[in-house]
């Protein structure tokens, strides 16, 4: 089946954000790094669109170096100005030492509780919950669920955790399913990740 045999929820348009539709969103996601950096890019997202970021993506992982959150935690107010300068990345002071910020905050929860993935996951109980959505109008920008999960962030320390930012970060690490009913992804999700 070729790519405009299949309908798409949405990435048609971009390559980037057809294969970030295609192999990634809405993907179940369990490791810590690949947390941490999805973290720090929805908080950069704020007010932008997803394709802005994705186009810029490589450049985070260069400028986080591959995000470790145990290296980012550690840049100094020199590193942030350095950072700033850099147009790989999104260059908003408040978004980048969120970033930094964050960094800590995942320490201190991987500390606490042996790996982020736990905690985060224990908001859905371990399980993505497999919505089965018609159209974007019924898609809600948070839930119950991103709102309880973005006051534990915030009290945690996490800041651009507010619940629509998580919700879209439930989203991109698989915790729901929002592809559509009519994407293929949807069913094949449901088939691998469902109960």
């Amino acid at each position: 089946m070729s790519d405009s045999e299949v309908f798409r929820c949405f990435g048609d348009k971009d390559p980037l954000s057809m294969r970030y539709h295609d192999e990634e969103w809405g993907v179940p996601e369990h490791e810590d790094k690949a947390l941490f950096e999805l973290i720090v890019l929805e908080g950069a997202q704020a007010g932008l669109s997803w394709r802005t970021i994705l186009h810029r993506r490589e450049g985070y992982r260069r400028a986080f170096q591959g995000f470790d959150p145990a290296v980012v935690a550690g840049y100094t107010p020199e590193k942030i100005d350095e950072l700033l300068r850099d147009t790989g990345i999104i260059r908003n002071r408040r978004k980048v030492e969120s970033a930094v910020r964050n960094a800590g905050a995942f320490l201190r929860v991987q500390e606490e509780l042996g790996s982020f993935d736990e905690y985060v996951w224990g908001f859905v109980g371990g399980k993505p919950a497999m919505n089965a959505f018609t159209s974007w109008s019924e898609v809600l920008p948070e839930t119950d669920v991103s709102r309880a999960m973005s006051v534990d962030l915030k009290r945690r320390g996490f800041n651009f955790v507010g619940p629509t930012i998580c919700y879209a970060y439930m989203q991109s690490i698989g915790m729901v399913n929002d592809h559509l009913t009519s994407c293929f992804r949807w069913q094949e999700i449901v088939d691998e990740y469902g109960e």
